[in-house]
């Protein structure tokens, strides 16, 4: 038998230098494992554009290799691409109790449960797949449960992948991180640390998931009215503790929001909250309690502007309204580029007379990830040979960079990777840093996927920036001459009512433009149509320095072949 060789290819398709779409490939020469398959939320300038999800290009060109994919946990930016990855590979899943309830409740809306192999894994569980793959599952804490890092043994060494993690001492659920085992891992010698780098900027450690508790138990004992509480709905240590502190002071819960909702209900099903039975109550119920036994849990701690609460701050909500003497808590921090959406929601509660509390305010949200002290933490107990910092933005991963030469890890054995780029190994060394593979971004945008592309989104920024006109006319066939029109058509550009000099205008620059078209080509609709784009762009710009765009429609009509 031939020995089996001591090559491993990592290749990040999503997760790096950005927030999300995490998808890490591990690859010998006879298997492929996946960590991970998630989405990020669309840039602002991918207009209507849903979410956006990792190219799997490489992937599927090599699906007979593909063993199986490992969740480290349960949210979306880890779990949301599945749905599209098992389209076109369908392979085993791996993961813990809770991710994988997530991700059975997710695949259910794409009619895809009951194809899938899912297979629930305990911390502390080993897998092993093909012939050169064996995973550790090591648990961790997040801001989501059963959140697990894993150890990943290769034939060119032993890969640590923490996943999104932070250090707890105190955890809601009473388990702290397994440092045991990353210990026990770096003394047994680690080829490669792949880290959490979110937190990496921040000096110190991230604080207990606890004390967001005590804050939760000195608002309710001091508030006399309603309190609305919006944080992400996958925290269910945080809504753990809402609960808690609802079921101490005599309040009842009422859960808002579709995904807020389906956690709910996913996490009793699987015995992951207590209490909650003693003081849920339906929505529709509110009407039977004062307000000062109400405690609504909902969505839009991220301003998310179809979200309950965005709603209820605009008075859009179909149950729930914002009184004077609500208390609203949001008890998260803004993902990047959420900012500005937040801070409008929270000035439309004030204006409706609530009281709004946030992390400037009160100690109402810690983070999941792990800060400085933590990451200098794992570093010293993995003692890893190589070090790729990972799950972050470029500046993130600089940061981490920096802590980890500060550990002792020579720069040179550290590597600032890109979607796309290969780290090679060959008998525990890097043999490669330049080749890529295909890595972008995958749209999503209502049922299509992969459908718009750049130029359809150069269209669509064109399009809001400076408006459209719409030209048709008619034209005899074997004269071209013009039968009527043009009408002009003005959507975003200026308001036709008002400007009707200016249409007046475009309509005599389009029959010149026509008249001007060579008589030898008269059924060049192409050239006309280009025509009569330039002219009406020159006209336009001169008078206003705007460039919407231009839509010449020419409808064709054969006056010889008409029945009268």
């Amino acid at each position: 038998m031939n020995e089996i060789s001591r090559n491993l290819r990592v290749i990040p398709l999503g997760g790096l230098e950005e927030i999300g779409k995490n998808l890490t490939v591990f690859e010998t020469e006879t298997d492929i494992i996946v960590v991970d398959c998630g989405i990020a939320f669309p840039d602002d300038d991918m207009l209507g554009v849903d979410s956006v999800i990792p190219d799997i290009t490489y992937l599927i060109k090599k699906k007979n290799k593909i063993r199986g994919i490992f969740i480290t946990h349960g949210h979306e930016d880890h779990i949301g691409g599945l749905p599209y990855f098992l389209k076109e590979i369908n392979v085993p899943i791996y993961g813990t109790k809770l991710s994988l309830a997530l991700i059975e409740r997710k695949l259910e809306e794409f009619k895809l449960n009951d194809s899938v192999d899912l297979h629930v894994v305990q911390p502390g569980s080993t897998i092993k797949l093909g012939l050169t793959f064996t995973v550790e599952f090591i648990h961790t804490n997040h801001s989501i449960a059963d959140s697990c890092a894993l150890a990943i043994n290769t034939p060119a060494g032993i890969v640590i992948h923490t996943g999104d993690f932070k250090v707890d001492y105190t955890p809601i659920d009473g388990h702290p991180i397994d440092l045991r085992r990353f210990s026990e891992y770096g003394e047994k010698g680690v080829l490669l640390l792949m880290a959490d780098s979110t937190n990496a900027e921040r000096k110190g450690f991230t604080m207990s998931e606890k004390t967001v508790g005590a804050a939760f138990d000195e608002i309710f004992s001091t508030t006399e009215g309603r309190i609305i509480v919006a944080t992400f709905s996958s925290n269910i240590h945080r809504v753990q503790q809402i609960v808690n502190a609802s079921k101490k002071f005599g309040r009842k819960c009422v859960i808002c929001g579709r995904s807020m909702v389906n956690v709910v209900d996913v996490t009793k099903q699987i015995g992951y909250m207590d209490n909650i039975d003693d003081v849920l109550i339906d929505i529709d119920e509110i009407g039977d309690y004062s307000p000062e036994e109400l405690c609504i849990i909902t969505t839009g701690s991220q301003g998310e502007p179809m979200s309950a609460l965005a709603r209820m701050a605009i008075a859009t909500h179909r149950q729930i309204d914002i009184v004077p003497g609500d208390t609203v808590i949001i008890s998260a921090n803004p993902i990047p580029g959420n900012e500005k959406p937040i801070a409008k929601m929270i000035d439309e509660l004030f204006k409706r007379g609530a009281n709004v509390i946030y992390k400037a305010l009160a100690d109402v949200h810690v983070s999941g990830h792990a800060c400085e002290e933590e990451l200098k933490l794992i570093q010293a107990l993995v003692k890893p040979k190589y070090f790729v910092p990972v799950h972050g933005e470029y500046k993130h991963m600089i940061h981490h960079k920096n802590i980890a030469v500060g550990m002792g890890i020579p720069e040179d054995n550290i590597f600032i990777l890109e979607n796309g780029r290969v780290l090679e190994f060959d008998n525990g060394a890097v043999v490669n840093t330049e080749e890529t593979v295909p890595a972008g971004n995958i749209l999503v945008d209502g049922l299509g996927v992969g459908d718009v592309g750049n130029i359809v989104l150069r269209d669509r920024r064109h399009l809001s920036a400076d408006g459209l006109i719409i030209v048709v006319m008619t034209i005899e066939a074997s004269s071209g001459k013009l039968l009527s029109g043009p009408d002009i058509i003005s959507r975003g550009f200026v308001y036709m009512r008002e400007s009707e000099d200016m249409i007046a205008k475009i309509r005599e620059v389009t029959k010149e433009a026509l008249a001007r078209s060579d008589d030898s080509r008269k059924r060049d609709w192409t050239l006309k149509k280009t025509n009569i784009r330039d002219a009406i762009h020159e006209y336009v710009y001169e008078q206003t320095r705007r460039n919407p765009m231009i839509l010449p429609i020419i409808m064709e009509v054969d006056l010889a072949k008409l029945d009268y």
